[in-house]
């Protein structure tokens, strides 16, 4: 029988997996950061998989939600490369996951080598 700490490990995984496949099914150039519960490991049955895409966004940020086609139980935050950089110099709360826990999914824009003194990059292993 498996111990729940295995099991943890194991939803936690498939999730990040899934998230993995999402992402690259994208066509076009990003970055993409698994940020919230499930890059820090304290999910529940209730939480989403929230990712950060970095991209090429034009739009408000319903426009840019409305030609995303994402998976159910995922939250997506679209922003472009702009917009993390603000996000980054007013130490906006959504990037604080992504400097302590974010686990990286894709970094087409090279966000990791851009922002190397700022964030601390863990890719899937």
């Amino acid at each position: 029988m498996e111990d729940v700490i295995s099991r943890r490990e194991r939803e936690r995984r498939e999730v990040i997996e899934k998230a993995m496949t999402y992402v690259n099914s994208l066509q076009g150039r990003y970055t993409s950061f698994l940020i919230g519960s499930y890059s820090r490991g304290d999910f529940n049955v209730w939480s989403d998989v929230d990712i950060l895409l970095i991209g090429e966004f034009n739009g408000n940020p319903v426009e840019r939600l409305l030609r995303l086609d994402f998976p159910p139980g995922f939250e997506v935050i679209p922003i472009n490369e702009g917009e993390f950089d603000k996000a980054i110099r007013k130490n906006n709360p959504v990037i604080w996951d992504v400097k302590n826990k974010g686990i990286v999914l894709r970094d087409d824009l090279e966000i990791c080598k851009k922002y190397a003194n700022v964030i601390k990059c863990t890719f899937v292993e």
